[in-house]
């Protein structure tokens, strides 16, 4: 059950009243403070509207009395029927009521007098002072939050103004590993191009070839030129070419100098003004040295403006292994032409008596000085006799070829006294042991007595001499040898003695030719003594050079040539066909 209380309002006592009626009515029903003042406030604001536009409104306002309603207290303000006319739609606004009304509030309990409306608006100026208070209280809240708010917007900013520095940290240490890679790339870069520079340096025994290829290392990838000054001449260059002042200050000092308008401010390098010759271009100049003696200047110009120092301590680096390079090349090219001279005196042309041939062929080890101390040798004894030898000297090099030549001289010496090859070798022996306590060597003897049918051969330590016989069939002559030339060993080197007839071809050489260090050496006797017996009997008696080359084929195939090859082939001639 509701209600309906109206009011005629058309003056601003008509308003007041209407406003107080309506506080009151809402104050009845349980209207909360602040919705009741909501509600009075809108309902002033339209009333002086309405006022001002004229005319006479209605105000009807709805609310429940004890009974069902339905809990709301609803405003409506409408226009007289002029308003209408004109088009002015009514207006309803509506409020919660908790509870409806104990009694009905009528609006004759809204006096007309002063005294009742002072009082009706120190009410609406109560509800106005309970409405600023909960305001004051908002405000407070409001502020309270604020100042967290702002609290925390200082935290925020202090939390996002370490993370720009942590940020900036990171970027920096970032920047750093970064640049810390690169340069670790970059000493990476040298280093493989200085192990690969070097390995191509040293693997040439040939000092030209290695100035040679300095400027391909470098050009152009650490050098835009290259000069390369060397004091023998031997350089390509013209003695007389004008040098840079600062290349001849290298020769004089030895120290690398920096020929430039700016300082390099390169380690271990002296500045120096800009040359004369081309004061465009920077010039580094660094000696090339040994600690026997200088060699030259090697001047190069930069790729770009300048060099990185780390570059400049690389090349300065690879100059000095070059220098060294070149050092080893040359004494080896010294000892070379020694070797290749005393070889060429020791390993003399080969006469032999009437019906007997000789060939033979001696290879030097690939490897080192072209020279060792394999040798063979044919001579006569007082009584007619020819003595072939073929021996081996242990190791290599010039010291070896040396030994050699004495025990060849020495065996020379003790064969004009006459003796058999195992007299010859013991003497041999004994000759060594007290000349050079600590080398050895091995040898073979083979003698040949005109009209005897008969070989006496003897042997040190040395492989054994193979035997082609006229009909093809070949032997390998066994017998138990001697030991090695040279060693603390008291030995009397017995004699054996071979059958041969003409036709017959004796083959002795050195282990260089049989042994291999995969097989041994049997497995390589074998293959000479197949390789022998393919020889064809016409062929050995016109051709014995031949022979010899197409013996040694193939047993080289396989050779790693680590060792020298030493071959005498001693053929004695068949008989003389009987004419038809």
């Amino acid at each position: 059950m509701t209600r309906t209380p109206t009011w005629q309002i058309s003056t601003v006592v008509d308003a007041a009243r209407a406003r107080i009626a309506t506080a009151r009515l809402a104050a009845a029903h349980g209207v909360p403070t602040l919705d009741r003042t909501r509600l009075t406030t809108a309902l002033s604001a339209r009333l002086r509207q309405c006022l001002t536009k004229g005319g006479t409104w209605r105000l009807t306002l709805d609310a429940p009395w004890p009974g069902p309603g339905d809990g709301l207290l609803t405003l409506t303000l409408t226009p007289d029927r002029e308003a209408s006319a004109a088009g002015e739609p009514p207006w309803r606004t509506s409020v919660a009521c908790p509870e409806p009304a104990a009694a009905p509030v009528a609006d004759e309990e809204t006096p007309d007098d002063p005294a009742a409306l002072a009082e009706a608006l120190l009410g609406a100026d109560e509800d106005t002072a309970l409405a600023l208070d909960r305001l004051a209280e908002q405000e407070d809240l409001v502020s309270f939050h604020r100042e967290e708010l702002d609290q925390t917007n200082q935290g925020v900013l202090a939390l996002h103004a370490e993370l720009d520095a942590a940020g900036h940290a990171e970027r920096e240490a970032f920047a750093a590993e970064r640049e810390a890679r690169t340069e670790a790339e970059r000493a990476r870069h040298r280093l493989t191009f200085l192990a690969d520079a070097s390995a191509v340096l040293t693997t040439s025994l040939n000092h030209e070839e290695i100035v040679r290829r300095l400027p391909d290392l470098l050009v152009p990838r650490y050098a835009d030129s290259v000069d390369v000054w060397l004091f023998d001449g031997t350089d390509g260059g013209r003695p007389s070419a004008p040098r840079p002042a600062a290349a001849v200050l290298a020769a004089r000092t030895g120290q690398a100098q920096y020929a430039a308008d700016h300082p390099g401010d390169l380690p271990g390098v002296a500045d120096r003004p800009p040359s004369a010759l081309d004061p465009g271009r920077p010039l580094l100049c660094v000696p090339l040295s040994t600690r026997r003696a200088p060699l030259g200047v090697l001047t190069l110009s930069p790729p770009g403006a300048r060099w990185e120092p780390d570059d400049a301590v690389m090349l300065i680096e690879l100059i000095r292994r070059a220098s060294i390079a070149i050092e080893n090349a040359r004494r080896f090219e010294h000892n070379r032409d020694i070797a290749e001279t005393l070889q060429r005196a020791l390993l003399t042309e080969l006469s032999a008596p009437p019906g007997l041939g000789l060939a033979a062929r001696y290879l030097p080890a690939t490897r080192g000085l072209n020279i060792g101390g394999d040798w063979y040798d044919a001579f006569r004894q007082p009584d007619g006799s020819l003595i072939t030898v073929v021996g081996d000297v242990t190791g290599h090099g010039l010291h070896a070829a040396v030994m050699m030549s004495q025990l060849r001289t020495a065996l020379r010496a003790y064969a004009v006294d006459g003796g058999s090859p195992g007299r010859l070798l013991t003497r041999l022996h004994v000759f060594l042991h007290h000349l050079q306590p600590d080398l050895f060597a091995t040898a073979v003897i083979a003698r040949f007595r005109p009209g005897d049918p008969t070989i006496t051969w003897a042997a040190a330590g040395h492989p054994p001499p193979v035997l082609r016989l006229p009909d093809g069939r070949v032997r390998v002559l066994d017998a138990k040898p001697g030991a090695m030339l040279g060693i603390p060993l008291r030995q009397e080197i017995a004699d054996h003695t071979v059958r041969v007839s003409p036709g017959s071809t004796l083959a002795l050489y050195t282990d260089g030719l049989v042994e291999r260090r995969a097989q041994g050496i049997d497995p390589g006797i074998e293959r000479l003594a197949v390789a022998l017996g393919g020889c064809g009997a016409g062929e050995l008696d016109t051709d014995l050079e031949g022979a010899a080359d197409r013996v040694l084929e193939p047993l080289l195939k396989d050779s790693e040539r680590d060792d020298d090859v030493c071959l005498l082939l001693c053929h004695i001639a068949g008989a003389p066909s009987s004419s038809p």
